[in-house]
């Protein structure tokens, strides 16, 4: 076939995807084409399993070695079928926890680890670095072949396949940072390259057993006649070999990008579960008749691997041929490209960025822009990966079997494996059993599959592979410990597997695992109870701005300020720069994780803060393990009623001296912000004022009634804690009059605007009492309960009931309105000095209001107290009808 014609259908064939991806981003950028992120599209993505390995490699093996191609493709759909669990699992710890690749999911469960995930990143780039050369020689070969050796240098074509994979990859997978990493234009390609593999080579199988075999029958009757009827099952290999392409679709980070980063709904996997086994199905039909024939027509000595593309060259069939060049293209174009974006992912969260930031002495706020830093570290990883695939393509000379290099890749990733499940099922696993792990299974690797996969005397001399290193037989690369006879990929795999999983367990048992280890365990294991990550940050003495400007040279200007200003508006504030609260940062880190990783945003936001304190919240939930097994001693030594009470009784006590802290830490930080904020605005505008030269009237006006404004904000503030002060103290003086109780609910309706913003309910002829009281503290507490009222009812028609009734020698006085009402856990807590009535994050007054209420009432002789179980938020006041002369006297 002339070499320019099958130059121009590959350049076609890469604009058309370059078409399709250009519109499926534009398309998700505008909100249209739903389906793009839908069961269909995220399915056909996962068949980046299937590289050339399977298109080319698989036929090659049933060749060879009769059905041992079926392993491969067995492994996933058992974890598709069977594992179905673990998936969804890992899936929605993804989506909780934000991560980016696989090595963010070890570095975020492990304490996240900066230097685990850089462990991770490196096994992966070298374990996958086989691979990529894989892909590189399958599209070589199969360029040689259809266009023939002496119209095209090998090394030269690989090398341009390198280039243009690499311009492909930067333009749609590094052109931006997308908070939830994912990539919406190369799925939906990866999602067309799927069908053309699957459509060719069942073309190509259709040809061989209808347009060759003559039909079903005469096929069955060549593969009778063929070596591969002579294959007989070896269970040991067999099983092997079942376990590591499980293991490997697991833990290979291209795998792991899209069956967990661009997932957009855990659901996609109900759908996944059987279509994907059935698209391996229909992919694998054909694979031993395409074989059998092939052994049958072709000339003795022809290469296995290529009988999908020779058998229809032989045939004369160049159309076919093409669209059979193009299905081994599109498969390992998909792979090479998902790879490189997720390996340059991890490299530039784990490796690049943290490495820049560490160089720099103000980390996270130095000058610059972190989202250049980081598109660029990504872009040149993606060189990187394919240089380095190239390399090793160049080193080993491209002739050892498609399947075996596969294999070796396969075995490198695995080593993920028992860290990945240990991590998310076992609380006890910690980041030095997790580290000796990987390190351990990862050298046992290298030394007994990697390094003589480059052939005899390249990376291993022919003395060392014989007779061991410096005479040592016992470390012989496939014999290790003196067992000789096996596979020697099977050799690799078991000890490289084996003292993987003892190390990592030995290390877990023997070390202690950090406090956020033990959070970030307990979130993970348990993440369809918690359901978030941990939390644990306290916002010191940060300020907004400083986190508004990390989170620009991140995630840009416009994503980072619409983020604040939805902060803002959610915490009730106007502008664009919320209050920094614990809840806040935590929803910035997870943000920042999207771009750069969970364990470098935990860096940089920890760079800001000054720092990580896990709050008690998350130290209950640790301690929430600790607890049962405690409960469950004591039950197994004592079954002691009275113990379990006392228990209850403590952890009750503990819950409300914890919600009692929280509150007393906001009420802290929101009085610092409450004072600071009216005096920054009284100085700003009074500078104004001072230094402000020829101003109009108006503007003096208008600068002036802010400082006004402010001023009386600030003197309200200082009232309330003046008056909280006096009356904790007893200092308060009270000036009694006998007045009726109507006309105090008439001036605090008043007072508080109530009537312009809700229905008031009322029964005056109840209210006409005269009571014995200080008319002003009176109103004060009803004028603060319903302002809350005002404040808090979310309903659609918000009403307040005022009730009043007798009660022994008083009166009740209920509050009542129809909305959410106060959460149960908050009720015991609302009265006390620290407390705020809802969110203690959330924007709004400082929080005294119900602490003075409830002092002023004491000193009236009263009570105040929650109502539970009314329609929504309610207050019951009781005052007595007279004051007791010695109660006065006293409260004077």
């Amino acid at each position: 076939m002339p070499l320019n014609l099958v130059v121009v259908s590959a350049i076609a064939y890469v604009a058309l995807l370059f078409a399709v991806a250009f519109w499926a981003e534009g398309a998700a950028r505008r909100g249209r084409a739903r389906w793009l992120r839908g069961p269909l599209i995220y399915t056909l993505s996962l068949s980046i399993y299937c590289t050339a390995w399977t298109f080319y490699g698989a036929v090659g093996t049933a060749a060879r070695t009769g059905l041992e191609f079926v392993t491969i493709y067995l492994g996933p759909t058992l974890v598709m079928v069977g594992w179905w669990a673990l998936l969804r699992k890992i899936v929605r710890i993804g989506q909780v926890q934000r991560i980016t690749s696989i090595a963010d999911m070890i570095s975020s469960r492990y304490g996240k680890s900066t230097a685990l995930g850089g462990l991770v990143t490196a096994m992966a780039v070298v374990g996958t670095a086989p691979y990529i050369a894989l892909q590189l020689q399958s599209v070589t070969l199969s360029f040689a072949a259809l266009a023939g050796p002496a119209q095209a240098s090998l090394n030269d074509t690989a090398l341009i396949v390198a280039i243009g994979l690499a311009v492909f990859t930067i333009l749609f997978g590094t052109r931006n940072l997308d908070v939830n990493e994912r990539h919406n234009g190369i799925v939906t390609a990866i999602a067309l390259e799927a069908v053309v593999k699957l459509v060719a080579l069942m073309a190509v199988g259709a040809f061989v057993v209808w347009g060759i075999a003559g039909g079903p029958s005469q096929t069955f009757e060549l593969i009778e006649a063929a070596p591969i009827a002579t294959w007989e099952l070896q269970p040991g290999r067999w099983l092997g070999l079942t376990m590591l392409s499980a293991a490997a679709f697991l833990c290979l980070p291209r795998m792991f990008q899209v069956m967990v980063v661009e997932n957009s709904d855990e659901r996609h996997l109900a759908t996944a579960s059987w279509a994907f086994p059935s698209y391996l199905f229909a992919l694998s039909l054909f694979v031993v008749p395409i074989a059998a024939v092939g052994l049958q027509v072709m000339p003795a000595g022809s290469n296995p691997d290529l009988f999908v593309l020779t058998i229809p060259l032989a045939q004369e069939q160049d159309a076919l041929a093409m669209l059979a060049f193009l299905g081994g293209f599109s498969s390992a174009t998909s792979m090479v490209i998902v790879a490189c974006i997720a390996l340059a992912t991890m490299m530039s969260n784990h490796v690049i960025v943290p490495l820049w930031l560490a160089m720099r002495e103000q980390g996270a706020t130095v000058s610059g822009d972190v989202r250049h830093v980081v598109i660029g570290a990504r872009r040149a990883s993606i060189v990187g990966l394919l240089a380095l695939g190239y390399v090793y393509y160049r080193f080993t000379g491209g002739g050892a079997f498609l399947a075996s290099i596969g294999l070796i890749s396969f075995c490198g990733v695995a080593q993920i494996l028992p860290v990945l499940l240990g991590g998310i099922f076992w609380r006890g696993a910690t980041r030095i059993g997790a580290g000796a792990g990987l390190i351990l299974g990862f050298a046992v690797w290298t030394w007994t599959l990697f390094l003589p996969s480059f052939g005899d005397g390249v990376a291993v001399s022919a003395a060392t592979m014989a007779e061991g290193p410096m005479g040592f037989g016992w470390l012989r690369p496939h014999a290790l410990f003196g067992i000789s006879g096996l596979d020697p990929l099977l050799h690799a795999f078991f000890w490289s597997m084996s003292l993987n999983t003892l190390a990592f367990i030995a290390g877990s048992l023997l070390s202690k695992a950090t406090a956020i280890e033990r959070v970030q365990g307990a979130a993970m294991v348990n993440v369809f109870r918690f359901g978030s990550g941990a939390r644990g940050w306290t916002p010191a003495t940060v300020e907004a701005e400083d986190l508004l400007m990390m989170a620009q040279r991140i995630l840009g200007g416009r994503e980072a300020q619409r983020l604040f200003r939805a902060e803002a508006v959610a915490q009730g504030k106007r502008g664009f720069l919320p209050d920094v609260t614990p809840d806040f940062l935590t929803h910035l880190e997870r943000q920042l994780a999207g771009s750069v990783g969970a364990a470098t945003a935990h860096a940089m936001v920890g760079q800001i803060t000054g720092g990580l304190v896990v709050s008690v919240e998350e130290l209950m939930r640790v301690a929430d393990e600790t607890a049962q097994i405690m409960e469950y001693s004591a039950r197994l030594e004592a079954q002691s009623e009275e113990l379990s009470r006392t228990a209850a009784q403590l952890r009750e006590a503990n819950e409300k001296l914890t919600a009692l802290s929280i509150q007393k830490d906001a009420f802290l930080s929101q009085i610092s912000h409450e004072l600071r904020t009216p005096m920054t605005s009284i100085r700003s505008f009074s500078e104004i004022l001072r230094d402000g030269g020829d101003m109009t009237p108006e503007q003096r006006s208008r600068f002036s009634g802010v400082i006004h404004d402010e001023a009386q904000r600030l003197t309200r503030l200082l009232d309330d804690l003046l008056d909280l002060g006096v009356l904790e103290n007893g200092q308060v003086s009270l000036r009694l009059e006998t007045v009726p109780l109507s006309g105090i609910i008439d001036r605090s309706l008043s007072a508080s605007g109530a009537v312009t913003r809700m229905a008031v309910a009322r029964d005056p002829a109840r209210e006409q009492v005269f009571i014995e009281t200080d008319p002003d503290r009176l109103s004060q507490v009803f004028i603060n309960l319903i302002g809350n009222a005002v404040k808090y009812c979310q309903a659609p028609d918000p009403r307040l009931d005022i009730r009043v009734r007798h009660a022994g020698a008083g009166l009740d006085i209920d509050f009542v309105d129809n909305g959410a009402g106060i959460p149960r856990e908050s009720q015991e807590v609302i009265f006390e000095k620290f407390a705020r009535v809802g969110d203690p994050d959330a924007a709004g007054g400082a929080g005294l209001g119900l602490a003075i209420c409830r002092e002023i009432v004491h000193r009236l002789g009263g009570t105040i107290s929650y109502l539970p179980g009314q329609d929504g938020a309610a207050f019951r006041v009781h005052v007595p009808l007279r004051q007791n002369l010695s109660a006065g006297l006293a409260a004077q």
